[in-house]
């Protein structure tokens, strides 16, 4: 049993360590290949088909390969070390680049629903409908695959924009499994307008997911706290420090991009000799960035009896 339990701890590790070697570009990189591949998938299944709702999905599909490519730029920026200019660093790119594919994802569900209404009014027919069910299920296939393995990938370097274009290509194959159904519906009950109004149907549920996109950038820019979980493992370590003459307060933390920072203080004895305090707060960082990947923690050292004033009237003018 204990073997067993081993082996799997083992493999667990190997997972992680492959993760690791799936880097932001690299994934970005395959996303853009894989944008290509069902792009030409997705467009001859609307050639063959004549179906609007194929065609919405090809489009969504150009959107992937527009996107992928900005974010492989963002990404590329955001690992440029800290400059001059940029004391805290580029990270903050990466938020250009999941608010970009949100917008291109909007612009795509507009246009769907441009190409949708004519065909909504005047129906046509379909042809060929079971080349077209193949190709964009084979589409399907590879845009779902990546986009499990960006997702993890995603969560192991802590990249928006990886996480951005794993969310983009999960909706894309909703898209696609909405599409397949609709034309499948069309071949079944020979109404014709089902192409246009499941091609609607996926234009709005994508636009949806653009603007959630482009909000989670937006919070992101503004310096939006880390999540709840990353918050009580901050509280966790720091439990571990309190004393009767240890205390911490006035915390408060932020994320960018892949890292996130802390800033808090520590209150200790006003006796007791400089070396000693900062010796201590020395721990406590050390302890909180080891609990947290990526972490930056900023502590100022009080005495116990100081209280900082913030807020003063004339620092608001």
């Amino acid at each position: 049993m204990v073997s067993h339990a081993i082996r799997i701890a083992d493999n667990v590790r190997m997972i992680r360590l492959d993760l690791q070697s799936l880097t932001p570009q690299r994934m970005l990189w395959a996303s853009m290949v894989v944008a290509v591949i069902t792009m030409v998938l997705k467009t001859l299944a609307w050639y063959v088909t004549g179906s609007v709702g194929l065609l919405s999905d090809a489009m969504e599909s150009f959107v992937n390969l527009a996107g992928a490519l900005f974010g492989l730029l963002m990404v590329t920026i955001a690992k440029r070390p800290a400059d001059d200019d940029h004391p805290y660093g580029h990270h903050k790119a990466e938020y250009f680049s999941s608010g970009f594919e949100g917008a291109l994802i909007i612009g795509a569900a507009v246009a769907i629903i441009w190409a949708a209404i004519p065909r909504l009014l005047a129906p046509q027919p379909l042809e060929q409908v079971g080349w077209g069910l193949a190709l964009s299920v084979a589409s399907s296939g590879l845009n779902g695959l990546l986009a499990w393995v960006m997702f993890r990938a995603a969560k192991v370097h802590r990249s928006i924009a990886l996480e951005a274009d794993a969310r983009h290509l999960t909706t894309d194959v909703w898209t696609s499994t909405g599409v397949v159904v609709g034309i499948a519906a069309v071949a079944l009950t020979g109404w014709l307008w089902l192409d246009a109004v499941v091609a609607i149907g996926v234009a709005l549920n994508i636009l949806w997911e653009g603007i959630q996109l482009i909000w989670r950038s937006s919070q992101g820019l503004m310096d939006e706290a880390v999540e709840p979980e990353v918050l009580a493992d901050i509280h966790k370590t720091l439990d571990e420090f309190k004393h009767p003459t240890i205390r911490f307060d006035h915390l408060t933390t932020r994320r960018s991009g892949q890292r996130c920072f802390v800033d808090l203080h520590m209150h200790m004895p006003a006796n007791w000799s400089l070396g000693r305090a900062a010796a201590l707060r020395t721990n406590v960082e050390q302890a909180l960035m080891s609990a947290v990947p990526g972490l930056r923690a900023t502590i100022q050292l009080l005495p116990s009896d100081v209280e900082p004033h913030f807020d003063d009237e004339k620092d608001l003018i």
